[in-house]
């Protein structure tokens, strides 16, 4: 048995078990995800909140942006607080005042601290203990008491006030970046804040049998009794053993491996006299669509950051009436997904009949069918959430047509619907453009295989996100939309790319098919190993088991690993450019591939598991380290892989066009030294001011006003300015790329009107 196979086995033996392991831990989480209790009642029986009020009132969190105005248990925006840390604190400090006025007289700070640290003890005693019961019938209630029950009201008028429209909290809600009445009406404030209490019970309540809450003690609050669990320390410290152990094996393996020399380039461009087929040139479109898209996201990006200094304006506007902060940071993050899987599927739209010399009859109608149904989608669904976010729809349908309130999942259930058609309708068209290339026997096989299974996985795995319904439990929901977020965008996309890169370096004769084949098989093997038992490094401290932790730590550890020898492939990759004179033709792209991997060391690399320990994660969960790794993985990898991507799709299409290189230079350096700058500069730093002040005080005051708000924190969001600005310059820069491109066709077509080029494309 020759080594590829044995690899193939390996490919199929790391998808067996590590399916095996998500979806048993995710029958473990269905079962002890932390209960919605029929009720909560005081001790005459009397109800507080019941299991609709809480069901309600997650639909209304979902209404308002859900994840995208806040966080709740760590997960969503960062300049309004994390609402479960928040309700605690409120709740305590309310608790420990009412306790100090009925039996002192007199307020809690001004007591002796020997009796603080009593009411403390007791407090803790109150919050912590598990007082659920199941009646005859099988039903559940949660008895709690009177003082508990004070503190719940008060920490209840504080959030109807909050979300409402009560003067007294108009700072407050500038700088959360909260519109006047945000929930206008008061019943959803009320189920709101239902929800709310629940997120936080299940944060601050003991498991059943266990010393640790339903959430593993999360969030920090030293004065609740929420500390690290020993889960956390132990497994933390196995992670970084794993991650050493895997980065000593992988250079070992490496450095034992038989590299083989590079083949000698052809004296001519292999691709230069092949003529693009009729549904291959309607893939400029979709190219055009992408850098349409980015540049949109590149200017919500930046209102999204003023509004962490002005609140509710924008250089004195009251824009936040218009176009609310959950509004504009939902259509940044949806829209960073939806450009970059454009780029992402129309070269898969292009690589197909390229790899089979096959184009099937309806291929060209398909493309453009496609291209159609995803603007509807894009546009339908960013119209859909505004109106959601500003309450024209009622809660149910704000579910299907409005704003779903998951970050990355935002948008409404028939637009998710319509676009797992498309990815369906995606999947069918490449595969009728492939299956011819799989009838002959090529050295290439095995590498076509693994860029079609990613095909299959990108088409389908998106449709994990149905598995959140309108009453899911948060903590399943979580589960689910990680399957999307990771094992769709992280794994199934990474794979892809991977199979494209090394297709496309085969075809210009860079690379020999064998080197091909076993790089390929082998990277997917090591990435798939850890990335996708790795999701669950994600959920830590959403509702899960403990057996969560254990998992996900060792396995994101290991994701990192194969990162270590990026820099092994940023080299040879660059080496390729000067490989022959044409290759020139192929700088920018080959260079774009070389930003990738660098930031896969960096953003995805260096950045990831700076948060994936479960120990820090724990601290720094929900705070701008989080942003820092996502924008330096999301824009620096996949971002910079898409535009390489379009580059090399776009060569094969203007094959007699004179590119202007100056605009994709500028682009380039303009991009990546942005991107550097804004996390550098910015992100990064307000995230460590976070992190002391997590450790300090607890993790509600490193999201409070206090510290985002911080002279110290807003100048260091003025820092994000200057990256902003170059960042943007290159996504211009990119964009007169494309325009300039687009006119030289056109001009070409008509000076010769035989040749056939990107104008056809564009025209139809």
């Amino acid at each position: 048995m020759n080594k590829h196979k044995l690899t193939v086995i390996a490919l199929f033996i790391v998808l067996a078990a590590s399916f095996t392991v998500l979806l048993s831990l995710g029958s473990d989480i269905y079962r002890e995800k932390p209960p919605v209790p029929a009720a909560y009642v005081d001790s005459g029986g009397q109800v507080v909140f019941n299991r609709d009020d809480i069901e309600q009132g997650q639909l209304v969190w979902r209404s308002m942006g859900g994840h995208q105005l806040g966080s709740v248990w760590g997960h969503g925006s960062y300049v309004a607080p994390d609402w479960t840390a928040d309700w605690l604190h409120k709740e305590a400090q309310a608790w420990l005042e009412i306790t100090a006025q009925r039996r002192y007289g007199d307020n809690f700070a001004n007591l002796d601290p020997e009796i603080q640290a009593g009411l403390e003890l007791s407090l803790r005693q109150d919050m912590r203990r598990n007082t659920t019961r199941v009646s005859a019938d099988g039903g559940t209630s949660v008895a709690l008491s009177p003082t508990r029950i004070q503190a719940i009201e008060k920490v209840s008028q504080h959030y109807i006030s909050l979300f409402g429209s009560d003067s007294e909290l108009a700072v407050l809600r500038e700088q959360y970046a909260m519109k006047e009445d945000t929930i206008p009406s008061l019943v959803h404030r009320e189920k709101l804040t239902a929800f709310f209490f629940w997120g936080a019970w299940a944060a601050i309540t003991k498991r059943p049998g266990e010393e640790y809450t339903y959430t593993n003690n999360w969030p920090f609050d030293p004065q609740l009794g929420n500390t690290p669990t020993s889960s956390n320390i132990v497994w933390s410290i196995l992670s970084i053993i794993t991650l050493l152990a895997g980065i000593g094996a992988l250079v070992w393996h490496h450095a034992s491996s038989r590299h083989e020399t590079l083949p000698k380039p052809n004296e001519k461009d292999p691709l230069f006299f092949t003529k693009p087929t009729r549904s291959q040139k309607s893939v400029a479109k979709y190219f055009v669509t992408a850098i349409a898209l980015f540049l949109l996201q590149i200017f919500l990006g930046g209102i999204t950051a003023h509004y962490a200094v002005e609140g509710q304006n924008f250089y004195g506007i009251p824009l936040s009436e218009i176009l609310p902060y959950s509004v504009v940071r939902t259509w940044h993050t949806q829209l960073g997904v939806f450009w970059i899987a454009t780029t992402w599927l129309a070269t898969g739209l292009y690589i197909a009949p390229a790899l089979s010399g096959h184009e099937s009859k309806y291929q060209y109608l398909g493309v453009n069918l496609l291209w159609l149904a995803l603007v509807v989608v894009v546009v339908g669904s960013m119209a859909g959430e505004w109106l959601g976010i500003q309450q024209y729809f009622d809660l149910d349908m704000n579910f299907l047509v409005g704003h779903q309130g998951y970050e990355y999942i935002d948008l409404g259930r028939v637009w998710q619907l319509l676009l797992l058609s498309g990815l369906i309708i995606w999947l069918l068209l490449v595969t009728a453009a492939i299956k011819p290339a799989f009838a002959t026997q090529t050295e290439i096989r095995p590498v076509m295989w693994v860029l079609y299974g990613s095909c299959v996985a990108i088409g389908l795995f998106y449709g994990a996100g149905l598995f959140a319904g309108k009453h899911t439990n948060l903590a399943v929901a979580e589960y689910w939309r990680w399957w999307v977020i990771h094992l769709w965008v992280e794994s199934f996309f990474e794979t892809f790319a991977t199979s494209v890169i090394a297709l496309m370096l085969v075809r210009l004769g860079l690379i020999r098919a064998s080197s091909a084949n076993g790089a390929v098989l082998s990277a997917t093997v090591i990435f798939l190993s850890g990335g996708l038992i790795g999701t669950l490094h994600h959920i830590y401290f959403t509702g899960v088991p403990t057996s969560v932790i254990a998992w996900g730590a060792i396995f994101s550890a290991l994701e990192v690993v194969p990162l270590a020898l990026i820099g092994f492939e940023a080299i040879q990759s660059y080496r390729m450019h000067n490989a022959a004179p044409w290759m020139a033709r192929y700088k920018w792209a080959i260079l774009f591939f070389v930003a990738t991997a660098f930031w896969n060391l960096v953003g995805a690399g260096i950045l990831g598991f700076l948060i994936n320990p479960p120990i820090s994660l724990y601290f720094v969960q929900g705070l701008n380290t989080t942003a820092t790794h996502s924008h330096g993985a999301l824009m620096g990898v996949y971002g910079m892989l898409g535009i390489g991507l379009m580059l090399f799709c776009l060569r094969g299409l203007s094959t007699n066009l004179i590119w202007n290189d100056g605009y994709i230079k500028g682009a380039f350096w303009m991009l990546n030294l942005g991107l550097a700058a804004m996390l550098f500069m910015s992100l990064l730093p307000i995230g460590l001011i976070q992190f002391f002040a997590v450790l300090e005080n607890g993790y509600w005051y490193g999201r409070s006003p206090e510290v985002i708000h911080s002279p110290l924190v807003e100048g260091l969001v003025w820092m994000r300015v200057p990256g902003d600005i170059v960042f943007a310059i290159g996504g211009f820069l990119l964009g007169m790329f494309l325009i300039d491109l687009l006119k030289k066709s056109f001009l070409d077509k008509f000076k010769a009107p035989g040749v056939e080029d990107l104008a056809d494309k564009v025209s139809s």
